[in-house]
């Protein structure tokens, strides 16, 4: 979340920030200043009555080992109202943070000065386009028909064991998605990410950290009995790792790379385009973690790009990346590139990957900072990317690799399968 003081600093920066969100509650910022001035004067005076409580205390001490009995009993008298007083402003302070509080957590990450203004996905900016679209042959498919033609993935057999959304991989269906995995993982060590293997649930405390509580509750599993949460990606235990940890300077940037299932419950996905694999409620995905210095981390959010980038370029993909616009953009990111691939055979781009610079939105939840040559500690800042989520990346090799005598592989990934055509 962002901190106070730079709310109060800087007012009109902030609304003008939250209006290239096109944030429908700017009422929110005036709010939390509002609140934040009586947590302050609270705090004033308790500081002054507890300093005046704290003298009068010492002063009784001074009375009675001089004999002044009758002065220190009214002093004493006077304490025990000051007491009830601190009661007071202690309650009234408690009421005051947790109002701050209420209010900050409803405030979204503020845009990155690069991010353009907007409210659809329709105003997102293409930043580059990479490679040239699939030529098809006449009989093309989409991916749904070749995983039964091939009888790779089966849809009707994980709605039958769990639901719609939940699909079987078979064959050299479940070894190109074992393939995919490793071929990431490998990429993403070879560039220097140290390779975690994490819990896939999280309690509460780590959904707040990276913000998918109180935000996104409503999209995430819930085990309700233990208070545990199935993670949506693996992006929220990796950065959990550093929740309440102090880091020192030279051991910034941390990389951590991490392979999960994902599960999301994706309420109110319906129609066509979420046909196949294009929306799951359980999914693979490789997730890149950094935890870099502040005066870095947007040069970093370019190399990590450039790095996914590369992924899809070794895949032979024709893709374009996006730079999201401020309405469309997660909650708590600053600024965010999406790369999409190119589907052929449904003549669309589906998204394969989202990375994103949180600032020190993320780090100000999770009180996780660094310290300084000169002994000072900072929030430092986080970053995330998808490298990559693996059911459009499948749709997209079944249909753009795709003959009349089999799907051709690409390249890179025949020495992970062990076959080079699917047939």
């Amino acid at each position: 979340m962002l901190q106070v003081n730079y709310i109060r600093e800087n007012r009109e920066k902030v609304l003008e920030r939250l209006s290239v969100r096109n944030f429908k509650q700017p009422e929110l910022v005036d709010e939390i200043i509002r609140f934040d001035e009586e947590r302050r004067q609270t705090q004033n005076s308790l500081d002054n009555l507890s300093a005046i409580a704290n003298a009068n205390a010492k002063q009784v001490g001074e009375l009675m080992r001089a004999g002044k009995k009758e002065e220190a009993e009214l002093i004493k008298a006077q304490t025990t109202s000051n007491k009830e007083e601190i009661k007071a402003l202690s309650e009234q302070l408690a009421l005051a943070e947790q109002n701050v509080y209420n209010a900050l957590v409803q405030l979204p990450n503020l845009p990155g000065a690069q991010v353009p203004a907007g409210s659809t996905p329709e105003e997102n900016e293409v930043v580059s386009l990479h490679g040239e679209p699939a030529q098809l042959h006449e009989n093309a498919l989409p991916h749904w028909e070749l995983a039964s033609k091939y009888d790779i993935i089966d849809f009707e057999l994980g709605t039958k064991i769990t639901g719609a959304g939940f699909p079987v991989y078979k064959g050299k269906g479940a070894r190109l998605q074992r393939a995919l995995i490793n071929f990431f993982l490998d990429r993403a060590t070879e560039a220097g990410y140290k390779e975690m293997q994490v819990p896939l649930m999280v309690n509460e405390a780590s959904g707040f950290g990276t913000g998918q509580l109180p935000d996104k509750e409503g999209q995430m599993y819930h085990s309700t009995i233990d208070n545990l949460y199935l993670i949506p990606t693996a992006e929220v235990p990796v950065t959990n790792l550093y929740r309440d940890v102090i880091l020192k300077e030279d051991e910034l940037p941390v990389k951590n790379t991490a392979y999960t299932p994902c599960f999301r419950r994706e309420a109110g996905s319906y129609g066509a385009h979420v046909r196949g694999l294009n929306r799951l409620h359980q999914f693979d995905k490789v997730e890149l973690v950094q935890v870099v210095h502040p005066e870095k981390s947007y040069e970093i959010l370019e190399e990590m790009s450039t790095y996914v980038q590369s992924l899809l370029s070794d895949l032979g993909l024709h893709f374009r990346v996006l730079r999201l616009c401020g309405g469309d953009m997660g909650f708590v990111a600053a600024m965010t590139y999406d790369m999409e691939v190119w589907s052929a055979a449904q003549q669309r781009w589906l998204e394969v990957s989202s990375v994103s610079n949180f600032e020190a939105y993320q780090s100000n939840r999770l009180k996780l900072r660094y310290k300084g040559a000169t002994g000072k500690t900072q929030l430092a800042h986080t970053l995330n990317g998808s490298a990559l989520a693996l059911p459009r990346i499948v749709a997209a090799i079944l249909e753009n690799y795709q003959t009349a005598e089999g799907i051709k592989l690409p390249e890179v990934l025949v020495k992970y399968t062990g076959f080079d055509t699917i047939d």
